[in-house]
């Protein structure tokens, strides 16, 4: 897309960090120069299990994966999000939470968020069983972040689901929202560009929704179809099942039409109280 500033990488990661990151850097080679912002998937650098994911934990702003990213950033001259990669926690550091990291064009950190909702599920599909409370602390911050096309509220995949964050995000002046994610083929099909306009309607923010496809491992299958919705709920546009990039063109001009014309933040009788720090389970061992 001729004029696009923002560009969604669609990813098929696995267990190689390497392979990963290499991955990310070709659909970067390939983005034309007004591209400003990149957003990768859940999982980006590394979709594997709890045992490799404790392996590869970094502290914020140290570590190799981070180094590498930092790098990307600087070299492509482009904001670079990793939609979600392991951390050492803020809180306890003993325990590791699901991250999203915004790098500027400098390769500086800008941005984190500790992923809140953790997928804890049972899903008819061949994996079946989904716990990532064993293996991830759920976050306790919300994150909004100025970026070169918008102002960024971040969230993660199962994060979707619950509308009371976006809306503490819009409350906090989010005009974009970033939900990385790696949807099962199952709930995908069913439930992921329902739930995505849906965000973007009650919220009139533009929704950018890069996501993993494909197979990983014996037992994980995921959905795809990445997508940037506006805050009308128009899909702007959509990538059903390449590994490729969406690139599309972000406007949050619009957004201020919308917002005067239909009110919703000052009509809204159950205004959002921003999301308090909540206490880590006493039950939860590592």
């Amino acid at each position: 897309m001729k004029n696009a500033n923002v560009a969604l990488l669609q990813l098929c990661s696995g267990d190689q960090v390497r392979d990963n990151l290499a991955q990310i850097e070709q659909q970067i080679k390939q983005l034309n120069t007004g591209v400003k912002l990149v957003m990768t998937p859940e999982n980006a650098l590394l979709f594997a299990n709890s045992a490799v994911y404790r392996e590869h934990a970094e502290q914020q702003g140290d570590g190799p994966l981070q180094q590498a990213v930092r790098e990307m950033a600087r070299r492509y001259g482009v904001w670079l999000l990793i939609g979600s990669m392991p951390l050492v926690s803020r809180e306890d550091p003993q325990r590791i939470t699901t991250s999203s990291l915004l790098f500027d064009d400098q390769g500086e950190i800008r941005a984190r968020y500790d992923k809140m909702h953790m997928f804890d599920v049972d899903i008819n599909d061949m994996h079946a069983h989904y716990r990532e409370s064993d293996t991830y602390q759920h976050g306790q911050q919300l994150t909004v972040v100025d970026t070169p096309v918008g102002r960024l509220g971040m969230t993660i995949c199962y994060d979707l689901r619950f509308p009371g964050l976006y809306q503490a995000l819009r409350a906090q002046g989010a005009e974009l929202i970033s939900v990385p994610a790696a949807f099962t083929r199952l709930t995908g099909e069913a439930h992921w560009e329902i739930l995505l306009r849906a965000r973007a309607i009650e919220n009139q923010c533009v929704i950018l929704a890069p996501a993993q496809v494909g197979r990983h491992g014996a037992t994980r299958r995921t959905w795809g179809h990445s997508i940037a919705v506006d805050g009308w709920g128009t899909v702007l546009a959509e990538n059903a099942d390449r590994v490729s990039a969406l690139k599309v063109r972000v406007d949050i001009g619009a957004l201020k039409t919308i917002r005067t014309q239909m009110p919703v933040m000052q009509h809204n009788r159950f205004q959002p109280s921003l999301i308090a720090p909540v206490e880590p389970s006493s039950s939860h061992q590592e």
